[in-house]
């Protein structure tokens, strides 16, 4: 695909993964209900996604510092065709927990990948500004791959769903393998690499207050593409308007990504991600008096804006914090906390859901991400008056 520009084909692979991804926690958390599976079931499963990928970001880190980012990218978008094919092929619950792994450990590997490449192939000028172009590229896939699946899963079924999800990776696959990326893979300039262990990377505070604020906002994304199913199917709404929520939380991560750089020009990167804790917090607190698709769409768009505009800012600032020659690890060590929240958070929030019900699991998700917010708050105050561009 020589006339489409490297770095362009490195967000279509982001892209067309991540839809993988993104559809399948859906068709799976939904198809897992169909079967009956209790609250606590579906937690397990969709914690499973994040679970393998919780114990090899760390090397896969590592492996993208050593042999460049082109092989993570190829080795994952292959997985995770197998794991949609799985449960295309062989209908009921036992094959979503293999698909469930492989889908996992195929996008983290991608994930690694791409974020590595934009950090290597940037500069501290348009660093930030490819970050957001990245970004916007997942906020369409977190769009398309929920509404794709409602709408699938409704007209079509299941099998079919999972199918055409293997076809997305099928096309990530073939980009990585036939694309400009590993020129651009072989053409990078690697800075020597600081040795020492991935514990070491917590030891600065700052890279310790970016991960920990990382953590919370990466929870309280992947929580909302959790919940909101279990919510909506309790009020009784059809897949495609679960997806159709999704899809509009996605919409509006999508939109002030695009803004992100002119807003870049007026706040600091901590001042923007205090604001998306608040607005979080406060988005989160109102999901449970909402009972009608319309209102809760309105509160999924506020919470997509506040958590749109953080991954830029996050990674920007991991890229420029990490020491040299260690932005894969410290990206697998920041991707290795987030998909142990994952693992953790589902399950446990799963459980509380089933026991005491859903208001309890969207105060307890707003208490978690308020934790942050002296933090940032301390963060945004030391940087006011030097916004990053």
């Amino acid at each position: 695909m020589p006339r489409i520009p490297p770095f362009l084909q490195l967000i279509i692979v982001a892209i067309v993964v991540h839809v993988t991804l993104a559809g399948v926690r859906v068709t799976t958390a939904l198809y897992a209900l169909s079967q009956q599976a209790s609250e606590f079931s579906v937690g397990i499963l969709i914690g499973l996604i994040a679970f393998f990928p919780m114990l090899l970001a760390v090397p896969l880190g590592r492996f993208a510092d050593r042999v460049g980012f082109a092989r993570p990218m190829a080795i994952g978008a292959l997985l995770s065709l197998l794991g949609s094919l799985l449960p295309a092929a062989l209908p009921g619950m036992q094959v979503l927990y293999p698909s469930a792994i492989l889908i996992g450990v195929g996008f983290t590997a991608v994930h690694i990948g791409v974020q590595h490449a934009v950090g290597v192939v940037s500069n501290d000028n348009n660093r930030a500004a490819n970050f957001s172009w990245l970004s916007a590229g997942f906020s369409t896939s977190s769009f398309s791959g929920p509404v794709l699946a409602g709408l699938l899963i409704d007209y079509a079924s299941y099998p079919v769903a999972y199918g055409v999800f293997a076809f997305t990776s099928t096309v990530g696959l073939i980009v990585v393998a036939r694309g400009g990326i590993r020129q651009l893979d072989r053409g990078r300039v690697t800075p020597p690499r600081v040795k020492g262990r991935a514990i070491d990377l917590l030891r600065a505070p700052e890279m310790r207050s970016i991960f920990f604020i990382g953590i919370l906002l990466a929870a309280a994304w992947d929580l909302f593409t959790f919940v909101m199913p279990l919510h909506g199917s309790r009020l009784g709404f059809s897949a495609s308007t679960i997806g159709l929520i999704l899809g509009v939380f996605s919409i509006a991560t999508f939109a002030v990504r695009l803004g992100l750089p002119m807003i870049a020009r007026h706040f600091s990167e901590w001042q923007i991600l205090t604001s998306a804790l608040v607005l979080s917090v406060v988005c989160y607190l109102l999901f449970p008096f909402m009972n009608q698709p319309i209102t809760i769409m309105a509160v999924a768009a506020a919470l997509g804006v506040a958590l749109g505009s953080t991954q830029p800012n996050l990674l920007a600032l991991l890229h420029r914090t990490a020491p040299p020659g260690r932005g894969g690890e410290a990206i697998g060590v920041r991707t290795t906390m987030g998909n142990a929240s994952q693992v953790i958070l589902p399950i446990a929030f799963g459980g509380a859901g089933a026991a005491l019900g859903i208001v309890v699991v969207f105060w307890g998700i707003a208490a978690m991400i308020g934790a942050g917010v002296p933090i940032a708050w301390k963060k945004a105050n030391q940087s006011k008056g030097e916004p990053d561009g």
